[in-house]
């Protein structure tokens, strides 16, 4: 007698974080096809886009004399093309070319010394920064300008979990909850039929303190990400200085947004429009968001604690509370 189908567990370290994977499956199916697989979908995201490996594709470009061509696989290319349409809708919020900025403030793969920058080495490092000095259109080689370099840390997890649910579906797994570093998606339903729930989380302090009820969503073709500034952060004679960098300033962002949650169909977008979100703030990443019709969350602080603003389409895929649980 054929057994019904159960709930499955994978999970390992890729990508400088952990990555986990929910997946309903008949219970005489042999997973080890499945991990390696997961494996090695993570491993072709590393070869193209991390900014740690020195043979990485991205890290080729950014040593690469001005003028280098460079023709792109298809995952590299979807990211970059999705990158620039955040970038160009957010004005600039978003950019994938601030790379130097970040390891001038002493964060990421090639970080300097954790300090403030003076004057005239942060604006010799903007100057060669900006997304908008990308002449490149999808189909076509990618041409170093000469000097800039590509980051894609704010965008690349959620691209991850994107390439491992579309790998899943071709693998005939009917449902899965896909996780890369925090990142999300969800997709089809479990055996009892109810759809992937996950609990949307601030971070320890805003949570303890919020006087507003749990936030549930249910993923069935959606994905989530959350950007925030709890763990990577640092402290100097002038106070907290955030990783999470304003690209249209140089400055990192004020550590007044605790965390931006943002829903959408592709972990990928949901990712780049979290980091969008957070340098704009509350207000005007709120209208933005209203604008372009995306459900966004934004958790600030406030002398009188955490305050909460969701946008309408964040709040009308909210579940109700009295059902929901983390998956």
């Amino acid at each position: 007698m054929e057994q019904p189908p159960t709930i499955a567990t994978l999970g390992g370290h890729s990508m400088g974080t952990t990555w986990s994977v929910r997946l309903v499956v008949a219970a005489q199916r042999d997973l080890r096809p499945l991990h390696d697989g997961i494996t090695a979908r993570l491993n072709e995201i590393i070869v193209q886009m991390s900014t740690w490996e020195e043979a990485a594709l991205i890290s080729r470009f950014n040593r690469a004399p001005a003028g280098t061509g460079f023709t792109l696989p298809e995952e590299f290319s979807s990211v970059l093309a999705a990158a620039l349409d955040v970038a160009r809708a957010s004005d600039g919020a978003f950019d994938p070319s601030i790379g130097p900025l970040v390891a001038l403030w002493g964060f990421g793969a090639h970080a300097g010394a954790q300090q403030r920058p003076d004057a005239t080495t942060l604006a010799a490092t903007r100057a060669r920064c900006g997304w908008q000095r990308l002449a490149w259109q999808p189909g076509q080689p990618l041409v170093q300008p000469g000097g800039l370099e590509l980051d894609f840390s704010a965008i690349a997890k959620g691209y991850a979990v994107d390439h491992i649910s579309a790998w899943l579906q071709h693998c005939a797994v009917p449902a899965a909850l896909v996780e890369v570093g925090g990142e999300l998606r969800g997709y089809g339903h479990k055996p009892d039929a109810s759809p992937w729930r996950v609990l949307v989380e601030t971070g320890p302090e805003e949570d303890a303190d919020a006087d507003w009820p749990a936030r549930v969503l249910a993923l069935d073709g959606l994905a989530v990400a959350t950007s925030g500034d709890h763990y990577h952060h640092y402290r100097d004679a002038d106070g907290l200085v955030s990783h999470s960098l304003d690209p249209r300033s140089g400055q990192p962002v004020a550590m007044t947004t605790a965390a931006v949650t943002v829903l959408a169909s592709s972990a990928m977008l949901a990712d780049a429009w979290a980091t969008a979100l957070t340098v704009l703030g509350p207000q005007a990443g709120l209208a933005l968001a209203e604008q372009h019709d995306l459900a966004a969350r934004f958790v600030s602080r406030q002398p009188d604690g955490p305050h909460e603003h969701l946008s309408r389409a964040f709040a009308a895929l909210l579940e109700d509370t009295a059902m929901g649980s983390k998956a």
